[in-house]
């Protein structure tokens, strides 16, 4: 079943089967939309909207998340230049892709295409680049820098989470992980742990954006914790 989804995914992209769902980013101190995360869904002709969950690790594993996460920063940038005032767009950018020493260039391309101000584009990088060749990682770190592109610490608190990523590379925000809010308001190890990244974020001159929140009562608690940024089914749907 695997290498037959790995077949059509082949060609998704060529037949519009490939499309980018957005998800709200809003202040969790002031309520408002400040942008949103674009996600990216395929609609299988047969079997319908296939999770991401199940089709990204195929498309990895087939040496094919490349390209589309080239067409995702392509399309994501297109769409954000239309959107009103300076409300941003976060993309997600896979271990893979990072590696790539196009990426810069690509990045650089989008933007110039589309228009979209550097500084309304925000990359999010998990922990995972941090095990490539350092040399090569520093200086893709600074060559998206010097571009103006904003870089999040995705998944923050799981994996590796190492503090010395935080002072070592330039990343504006830190994104805390779901699995911490689930529980947040029944246990109290989670509250702490959130408290934590944000106190530290703070002292760091970083934001902290947290996913996954879809109660009010857990996106209360966050507020009273100083999150600054929150996302999930409870501002919005992607």
């Amino acid at each position: 079943d695997r290498r037959v989804l790995e077949e059509d995914l082949r060609d998704a992209l060529a037949r519009d089967e490939i499309w980018l769902a957005y998800q709200p980013v809003v202040n969790a101190q002031t309520n408002i939309v400040t942008g949103f995360e674009a996600l990216m869904r395929w609609n299988h002709p047969e079997r319908g909207n296939i999770s991401p969950a199940l089709f990204l690790p195929i498309a990895e594993e087939a040496n094919m998340i490349g390209e589309l996460g080239e067409w995702a920063l392509r399309k994501a940038c297109e769409e954000a230049a239309t959107w009103p005032g300076k409300m941003k767009v976060a993309v997600n950018v896979s271990p893979i892709q990072f590696a790539k020493d196009t990426l810069p260039k690509v990045i650089k391309e989008a933007l110039s295409h589309s228009g979209l101000a550097p500084g309304r584009l925000e990359l999010e990088i998990t922990e995972s680049v941090f095990l490539q060749d350092s040399d090569d990682t520093d200086a893709k770190f600074q060559a998206l820098k010097d571009i103006g592109v904003r870089l999040a610490l995705d998944d923050f608190g799981t994996g590796y989470s190492s503090l010395g990523s935080l002072t070592a590379f330039p990343f504006n925000k830190i994104k805390i992980d779901k699995s911490f809010i689930a529980d947040l308001t029944r246990n109290y190890k989670s509250t702490a742990i959130v408290c934590t990244i944000v106190t530290l974020a703070s002292g760091l001159d970083m934001s902290v954006t947290v996913e996954g929140v879809e109660t009010r009562e857990q996106f209360e608690r966050l507020k009273a914790l100083g999150v600054n940024f929150a996302q999930g089914y409870l501002m919005g749907l992607p």
